[in-house]
């Protein structure tokens, strides 16, 4: 590969990176993706793990955004119907945070600010919002009795490492090259083209040439810019952290609920991994050095005492089985607040001293739900570029997702038919994690002990093994808390025992 000649070379392997390769290689581009670490190892996999148009973005007026937003939700519920699911969603209501009118014209907007941007009749298939009773009405479970009325609203749940990898995949199905642990140490523009230097990976360093590069480096995209690139752009990148924690569920039920607080932001506190609830998310300005940051203990006593302003019984610091925090790289629009900096992207293109030079496309913002239409607008910046093609990616499922007309729970059924002795629950869980691709890790196996060593915590060697093979999972953290959730299910004896099959094989 030492010298090899690529359309493209995308830097980042979050979930702008990975779909923008995808995007790309399906055009027919030549294409290579480079990531300093693992796929979906910073922001992408640290999301509060919704696909939403992002209610409270309306209050800052942010309508193109959510009406955008709104439509992908659709569009990935067609091509992800395994790692992307409808969930419900009640909000109390406290009358003197937010009159009921304005929250009942917030979610009016919110049902059909979306609709003009569907390309499919126009409406979208969730249930609309509506006003309840919590007691009556069956949404009071785990929240204190005082509180009598809210509402309820419709978005979608997403396993966002998941979704990144997947989009590797598809990209890498499409002849895309996909490097993880290979950092871009250096590039300049000679001859037409950009002469990049790469250090890790196999083989160590090597040097590439590219027509175009793609900086969608997330919270490195002015470090990219200013150091190997040496670029000077005016634009600047906002580094907010948003922190979670989870805790015991809350309660029994499968709704979820955005709970408004004092300080005018929302937390969400949303049913995780069958025995949890996931609560977050916070919003802390941090600096350059921070981009490893950690949930502090300011965080997850403004996370508990918000969670406990509603729930019956109150969350304290001690009931946290795990916390993750993930730095934001948001354009900086001026914004004094961090929750009101804009979640809108902005792609910025330079092309260099000379006329049509080899052109850096750099990625500021964003977010998960908006990563295709995202990638999509990549493209058609690069359009002078590259042959223009048809934009595909709304119409071809993501890998496992393509379901032949059944909804998941029909596949599920299927499955545990076909393998009724295979345990039900890691089933249901291999299923939510690959789709249909859940066969070619069972292949031949009838029984439990046909998948051979269990780890514990739902995980079995088959499916380790095919972790390693198929989605670049190289240490026991890529396992554990990305490619799947096992982690949260295990002891620390178990998870060293993972760490430990991974580092005689890998």
């Amino acid at each position: 590969m030492d010298s090899e000649h690529y359309d493209l070379l995308i830097i980042g392997g979050g979930i702008n990176g990975a779909g923008i390769a995808r995007d790309a290689a399906g055009r027919g581009l030549k294409v290579l993706l480079v990531e300093q670490s693992d796929l979906a190892s910073a922001t992408s996999s640290a999301s509060t793990k919704l696909i939403h148009g992002g209610l409270r973005y309306l209050e800052y007026f942010e309508f193109r955004l959510v009406a955008e937003a709104l439509a992908e939700r659709e569009t990935l519920l067609r091509i992800a119907p395994h790692i992307v699911w409808p969930l419900e969603f009640v909000l109390p209501h406290e009358s003197h945070l937010r009159p009921a009118w304005m929250i009942r014209a917030g979610l009016f907007l919110y049902d059909h600010l979306g609709h003009g941007m569907l390309g499919f009749g126009g409406r979208s298939s969730l249930p609309m919002s509506k006003g309840i009773r919590l007691a009556s009405d069956g949404y009071g479970a785990g929240l204190k009795p005082e509180f009598g009325r809210g509402f309820v609203y419709y978005d979608c749940w997403v396993d966002d490492a998941r979704l990144v990898v997947l989009n590797a995949r598809s990209a890498a199905a499409h002849g895309a090259t996909i490097l993880t642990r290979t950092r871009l140490a250096s590039a300049r523009r000679e001859g037409g083209e950009w002469v990049a230097t790469l250090d890790g990976g196999p083989g160590g360093g090597r040097t590439v040439h590219a027509s175009a590069i793609v900086n969608a480096a997330g919270p490195w995209v002015r470090q990219v810019l200013d150091e190997a690139l040496k670029i000077k752009l005016s634009a600047a990148v906002r580094l907010v952290k948003g922190s979670h924690i989870v805790v015991p569920r809350i309660h029994g039920e499968r709704h979820a609920f955005i709970l408004q607080n004092p300080d005018r932001r929302v937390i969400f506190l949303i049913p995780y991994e069958r025995q949890f609830t996931l609560v977050g998310t916070t919003d802390v300005p941090v600096t350059r050095d921070d981009y490893r940051a950690r949930i502090s203990r300011g965080e997850i006593d403004y996370l508990c005492e918000a969670a406990s302003r509603y729930a019956a019984r109150p969350i304290t610091p001690g009931m946290v089985v795990w916390s993750y925090s993930g730095v934001r790289p948001l354009y900086d629009d001026g914004s004094e607040n961090p929750s009101a900096v804009t979640r809108d992207y902005h792609l910025l293109l330079d092309e260099g001293a000379e006329a049509n030079g080899p052109p850096v496309l750099s990625v500021f913002g964003g977010k998960i739900t908006t990563y295709r239409r995202l990638a999509e607008q990549v493209m058609e910046k690069l359009s002078g570029r590259f042959p223009r093609k048809p934009a595909w990616t709304h119409a071809e499922a993501l890998p496992g997702g393509d379901l032949e007309g059944r909804s998941f729970r029909g596949l599920l059924l299927d499955y545990r038919r076909r393998f009724p002795r295979l345990p039900k629950l890691w089933v249901a869980r291999l299923l939510r994690r690959h789709g249909v691709l859940a066969e070619e890790i069972i292949g031949d196996a009838r029984e439990e002990r046909g998948l051979g060593r269990n780890f514990g915590g739902g995980l079995y060697e088959r499916e380790l093994d095919y972790l390693v093979r198929h989605e670049w999972a190289r240490e026991a953290e890529d396992v554990l808390w990305r490619r799947t959730k096992c982690g949260l299910h295990m002891s620390t004896a178990q998870k060293m025992e993972v760490h430990d099959w991974l580092a005689a094989r890998v």
